[in-house]
């Protein structure tokens, strides 16, 4: 959506401009590994200080991960199925648009002055070429069909009357060409109507058909596959004895296809290493997702896993909350895995943070402009990280929602966008930066605080 406000770049809370390799090097300095070695787990303190990044730097690491990558050769997709692709080669006009002179309204298409001579039969859209008219002659005329060689003009139906003997007038003065699209009004086979680069949206589909297309050649849509971790998931009734549901195995493909993936598989594995090492292996995805497991629990297999597989961490913690030990990996020369915390809205931070940004690159989806609106009321901060707080939009205004904690999905469920508030927090008037949620729907009047 298009929030209302003033739309501004958002001040930089840290620098952007941090390389993947030169994030990697830090990592490794401060862990005195090799390269091409995971850390192992430490604790929050120790990760915070020695891992964990910046938000900002870790979104940029995360979309120059994705241009890093070779990127794959354009497919060649049927009209219907191209909706929110990016174009792989330009749309270029295969004829003149229109093909033919046409009538811009419905009425009478008439030869020279009035009055005019009406024929028996009319012109409808999609016949053949209908006779040339003489002078002083007309003929009734749909919107769209073919012009008659020789016509002056189109005479709208109420701008014309017949007089007793059936002769047609004009009831207000009629100018050469009026109403009438000439061939080629709006482009000639040949020109370029859209660059490479270009997301397809319903109106591209339209002038695409228009201009006699049946397919384009767009960049692919990446695939991601979810791996659900934990053995204390239910995927059914009421939580008991312990087990609670899994909320994100609903939640995170849906949420994935909208941010533009193609969600080939959801594999439920739980809390097995062997099972997780072989569908990390064996995933022929470019986005493998897996949920929890990423912190330093005895069954939290996420970083031993990638250690063994010999893949290299990008992002080991982020300095956000919440969400923060989550992590960005090359597993294969095409292909990184995410792993979110478990919290359902600590997920929802990682998935925003390092997914949206990957997966947006691989598609070639222009980033979005930052923007700004200012705070209905003060949001607190935390001393040194960034917060993603989920807001409803009002007007010009961005509300706080309340139930934002990191297992907490109620003040997501009923938001328009998340702030980003500064380590410190934003004080009520303040101007902070958002990111919608890419189904977010204004003055939907839901608001749990």
């Amino acid at each position: 959506m298009t929030a209302p406000g003033t739309r501004a770049a958002a001040p930089a809370e840290d620098s952007d401009d941090l390389d993947v390799e030169e994030a990697l090097a830090l990592v490794r300095e401060a862990k005195d590994d090799q390269p091409g070695q995971v850390p192992a787990p430490a604790t929050e303190a120790h990760g915070e200080e020695h891992r964990a990044i910046p938000w900002r730097q870790a979104r940029e690491i995360a979309a120059r991960a994705a241009r890093a990558r070779a990127r794959p050769a354009p497919v060649t997709v049927p009209l219907g199925d191209a909706l929110g692709l990016v174009l792989a080669a330009p749309l270029d006009a295969l004829t003149d648009l229109p093909s033919f002179d046409t009538s811009a309204m419905d009425g009478w298409a008439v030869a020279g002055p009035g009055p005019w001579d009406v024929r028996d039969e009319g012109v409808l859209a999609g016949h053949a070429q209908p006779e040339p008219l003489t002078d002083g002659e007309a003929v009734r005329i749909a919107t769209g069909a073919r012009i008659p060689a020789d016509t002056t003009a189109v005479l709208r139906s109420e701008h014309g009357r017949t007089d007793a003997q059936g002769r047609l007038h004009a009831t207000r003065e009629l100018a050469h060409g009026q109403d009438i699209r000439p061939r080629a009004q709006e482009c000639r086979g040949g020109d370029q109507l859209l660059p490479i680069g270009t997301v397809v949206t319903p109106a591209v589909l339209g002038l695409a058909a228009a201009a006699g297309y049946d397919t384009v050649s767009a960049v692919s849509r990446p695939r991601a596959e979810v791996l659900v971790l934990g053995d204390e998931l239910l995927t059914e009734g009421l939580p008991h004895d312990g087990l609670i549901r899994d909320a994100l195995g609903p939640m995170l493909p849906p949420w994935l296809r909208a941010l533009g993936a193609e969600v080939v598989a959801v594999r439920r594995i739980g809390d097995n290493a062997e099972a997780l090492h072989q569908a990390v292996t064996g995933s022929e995805a470019d986005l493998v997702v897996t949920t929890g497991g990423t912190a330093g629990g005895p069954v939290d297999h996420v970083h031993p896993i990638l250690e063994r597989i010999g893949a290299e961490l990008l992002v080991d913690g982020v300095k956000v909350r919440p969400g923060h030990p989550m992590l960005l990996a090359r597993t294969k020369d095409a292909q990184h895995l995410v792993g979110l915390p478990g919290n359902p809205l600590a997920a929802v931070s990682g998935l925003l943070t390092l997914a949206e940004p990957l997966l947006r690159t691989l598609a070639a989806h222009p980033a979005p402009e930052p923007y700004t609106l200012s705070l209905k009321e003060a949001i607190q901060g935390h001393p040194h990280d960034t917060r993603l707080v989920p807001v409803v939009l009002r007007g010009d205004r961005a509300a706080p929602l309340h139930y934002n904690g990191p297992a907490m999905l109620r003040g997501i469920a009923a938001a328009d966008a998340l702030a980003v508030v500064p380590p410190g927090g934003a004080g009520q008037g303040e101007e902070t930066e958002l990111l919608d949620l890419p189904w977010a729907a204004a003055g939907i009047e839901v608001c749990f605080t």
